[in-house]
């Protein structure tokens, strides 16, 4: 009890550091490592009365040396920073490419070792890409382009321009700062001009290159046989780890079916790989005789056994990409294979206790994986089934189908047990909750982890030998039993009630549900433990307190050189712009609104205003109608039309997304009442229906007034100063918060404008290293001298306005879940009450 114990303060402890906005200095670290030795070391001399002492100590200790260990690590990526000086200058330099390389029809993608750099102090490693240089705009299919071959363990000579790591920042949205920082990367870059090879051999040899420079062997064997089958890219995902040829629609059906865990390397394919593996051998094992005698006289079978699955979980550890699952799995087949050879009685749960220290000593940030949290709770959850439910799973006294229909049956209670209590987490994590996972965990787990997981990496080796004839034969039943599989999936993904929306509970209310699930797994343990399921509901169920009459929450929210405002009253959903569209395949309504209003718990769109037709503010549009029924539209331009346009340049043949139930357009004037917040249009005075001369769309864009109780709001769209003159000599009045026009603009904001808003907090939303140099020096400074507090989401991420009777409260993502590791140049004012 008192390892688990440890193991579990080891884990707080690093937990702790990964919340931190800073790390503590070097001088606080050597202070927490001399109080955990200090502390290890009275444990160990305590006895007589104070030998009750040693369990607290030794808890206390492993706690301090989680966070001195992850405060160590961190320190040393942290010391790599890239001089701020330096930021988005070109270097030249010598590198080693260490990654899987990342195919994409016009670029390249991959991790590097930097060996040699001019100017210096560039980090050791470094993300880049390599792109191709025609780009046919948003709408155009990228075709594929002639690149060189480049793999892992590769010296390369370029030029690159570099920045530190920055990425969007939005409350529930993925953390891609956070996410480089874990795999060891400290700058990004772009390639300029024709990089050099210089040599084929590494010249920094690594276990990672060699594992990287096998799956490239693999996946350039294996692309010629499955680049145009349906489901190659999950063959390629279950070999080798490569999930980059998943598309994203495909993703949606696993995640709305709850087998995420399979496409993904898991520990369970790696766990029935080594047991498949090790039955086989143990059975040959037994039967093998040397000089009349046999092998297990001298080696257990049992043993030799467990060394060979050790062994075969390393290696398609390795070659799947050493993702967090498969290191947990392949640590716990080594302590199960150590505590046989010595001989040492460990129970699961040690087991499992030694490989969470072992996991997080080596990489601290594995904690942020969701697979961390997944793959451990799922094997907890398992263990204390086995206990709960008896281990003698084949009884005399029955008869054999007796005894199967009771392990099916014993079967599918634990399947369904993992899965309610894997619910908290994923809604938590993906916000949804798959209420077919049972369904499709029952067919889909022994079927790929039997069957198809095999076949694919029989396939994968068979590649590579001359045996076209029978790697062709291997890769038909592979992709004939995922043809299977997918058919069934697809038909239950599809079905309007295979999952529900979820709304990001806080982390108490997840802790919370903890609680509950190991209460209610321990029925022998507690009377009424069962009734720890009801603490899990409200992780479920979870809905953000309800506004009051008069008030609403904006959330501008960050999705880089675009407009997405989300307004909230008590019972109204207003969407402000969608964002922009970056590639027919990929747009800031998909990737960006979606997750954000499913966090919230949105299930449809009472209001969609769209301000104009440029693509960084209707980009998304398009995705978003897909996703959530709109119940009512208003924009300066024909919807229908701007759909049907985009479809024909997206030459795709799918039908246009639903339409809203009432469209239209937004003319100065149109006003509505909802919740005790009026919301208007004060722009323009006429729209673009009809009209072709005019082609400012800037101009025409829809201005809409927000008004509750305590505060006002104005959102601008893209108008021009003209049009702020306009606006001011109809009489608007003044407003509390204000989006800045044109994403802080020199066209817009105007001195008169800035001065007549007598604006409390103005919010510019604009992207990093914006091309355009948006927010405007002078727009900035003016807003600021006019009294505002000017919140950039390029600095802050997204800006979350609350209007209370109280006061006007905003927060930013990086001020209230600031991380040490987030981009060094930003905002660190405090949280803000006006």
């Amino acid at each position: 009890m008192v390892g688990r114990a440890m193991a579990l303060a080891f884990m707080l402890g690093t937990g702790v550091v990964q919340q931190m906005a800073r790390i503590l200095p070097a001088s606080q670290q050597m202070l927490l490592l001399g109080a955990a030795v200090v502390l290890l070391l009275c444990g160990a001399v305590c006895s007589g009365a104070l030998k009750g002492l040693r369990p607290v100590l030794w808890v206390a200790a492993f706690g301090l040396l989680g966070v001195w260990n992850a405060s160590w690590q961190a320190q040393d990526l942290l010391a790599q920073q890239l001089p701020l000086q330096e930021e988005n200058k070109p270097f030249k330099l010598t590198v080693q490419i260490e990654s899987l390389v990342r195919l994409q029809p016009d670029s390249r993608s991959f991790v590097v070792r930097v060996l040699e750099a001019r100017p210096e102090h560039v980090p050791e490693f470094v993300s880049l890409r390599w792109s191709a240089q025609e780009w046919g705009g948003p709408y155009a299919q990228p075709k594929w382009q002639d690149f060189p071959t480049m793999a892992p363990g590769q010296v390369w000579k370029l030029t690159a321009f570099l920045k530190t790591p920055h990425g969007a920042r939005n409350p529930a949205g993925f953390d891609y700062e956070g996410y480089v920082f874990a795999q060891g990367v400290r700058a990004t870059g772009s390639i300029r001009g024709t990089p050099e090879l210089l040599s084929h051999r590494p010249q920094r040899w690594s276990v990672n290159v060699a594992a990287n420079q096998w799956r490239h062997r693999l996946r350039e064997a294996m692309l010629p046989y499955v680049q145009n089958l349906r489901w190659g890219g999950v063959i390629l995902a279950l070999s080798i780890g490569d999930q980059a040829s998943i598309s994203p629609p495909d993703w949606q059906v696993f995640n709305r079916t709850g087998l995420t865990h399979l496409v993904s390397i898991s520990g369970s394919h790696v766990t029935l790989l080594a047991a498949m593996s090790a039955l086989c051998f143990s059975w040959l094992w037994r039967r093998i005789r040397v000089a009349g005698h046999a092998v297990t006289e001298y080696v257990p079978a049992a043993i030799a056994a467990g060394c060979l699955a050790l062994i075969i979980a390393g290696l398609y550890s390795l070659t799947a990409g050493w993702e967090v699952p498969a290191r947990r799995t392949f640590i716990m087949f080594g302590v199960t294979v150590t505590t046989l050879l010595w001989r040492l009685p460990v129970s699961i749960t040690q087991i499992i206790a030694v490989a969470v220290v072992v996991v997080l000593l080596f990489d601290p940030w594995a904690i942020l994986a969701s697979g961390f949290w997944l793959s451990f709770g799922a094997v907890y959850v398992l263990v204390v089934c086995s206990q709960w439910s008896g281990h003698t799973l084949w009884q005399g006294g029955r008869s054999r189908w007796q005894n199967y229909w009771a392990q099916w049956r014993l079967a599918a209670v634990w399947q369904i047990v993992i899965t309610v209590a894997l619910l908290p987490p994923l809604a938590f994590l993906f916000f949804e909750i798959s209420l077919v996972s049972p369904l499709s965990n029952a067919y889909a787990i022994p079927l790929i982890g039997l069957l198809i997981t095999p076949l694919a990496l029989l396939f994968a080796l068979l590649s590579l030998s001359p045996l076209d004839w029978l790697t062709q034969w291997v890769l038909w039943a592979c992709h004939g039993l995922l043809e299977l599989n997918m058919w069934l999936t697809v038909w239950l993904g599809e079905h309007p009630l295979a999952s529900l929306p979820a709304a990001r509970a806080p982390a108490w209310v997840l802790g919370l549900g903890f609680v509950g699930m190991g209460v209610a797994l321990l029925p022998r343990a507690l009377p009424f433990a069962y009734l720890g399921w009801i603490l899990v509901l409200p992780a479920l169920c979870w809905r953000e307190p309800v506004l009051g009459p008069g008030q609403w929450r904006l959330h501008a929210v960050d999705v880089g050189q675009g407009s997405a405002i989300i307004v909230e009253t008590a019972q109204q959903t207003l969407v402000f712009d969608t964002g922009v569209r970056r590639g027919p395949q990929s747009d800031e309504g998909e990737r960006t609104l979606m997750p954000y209003l499913r966090s919230l718990g949105k299930t449809h769109i009472d209001v969609l205003v769209l301000s104009h037709a440029d693509l960084d503010h209707v980009g998304g549009a398009s995705s978003l109608l897909r996703f959530f029924p709109v119940r009512q539209s208003f924009s300066s331009f024909p919807l229908e039309s701007h759909l049907q346009r985009e479809a024909r340049l997206l030459n795709t043949n799918t039908a246009l997304p639903p339409l809203p139930q009432a469209q239209s357009p937004c003319e100065r004037g149109h006003r509505w009442q909802v919740d005790g917040v009026q919301f208007a249009f004060v722009w323009p005075s006429a729209t673009l229906y009809g009209d072709t001369k005019n082609k400012d769309k800037n101009a025409q864009s829809c201005v809409l007034q927000i008004i509750g109780q305590y505060h006002r709001a104005l959102l601008t769209g893209d108008v021009g100063v003209a049009e702020e003159k306009k606006l001011v000599e109809t009489g608007l009045g003044a407003h509390d918060v204000v989006v800045v026009g044109h994403h802080g603009s020199k066209t817009s904001s105007g001195p008169e404008w800035v001065a007549h808003m007598q604006a409390t907090l103005a919010i510019a939303q604009v992207g990093w290293w914006s091309r355009f140099g948006h927010p405007h020096p002078e727009v900035e400074q003016r807003w600021q001298q006019a009294g505002a507090q000017f919140l950039r989401t390029d600095l802050l991420g997204a800006v979350v306005v609350r209007s209370t009777e109280t006061a006007l409260h905003y927060d930013t993502v990086r001020q209230q879940q600031g991380r040490y590791w987030q981009n060094p140049v930003g905002w660190h004012a405090d949280k803000g009450n006006y």
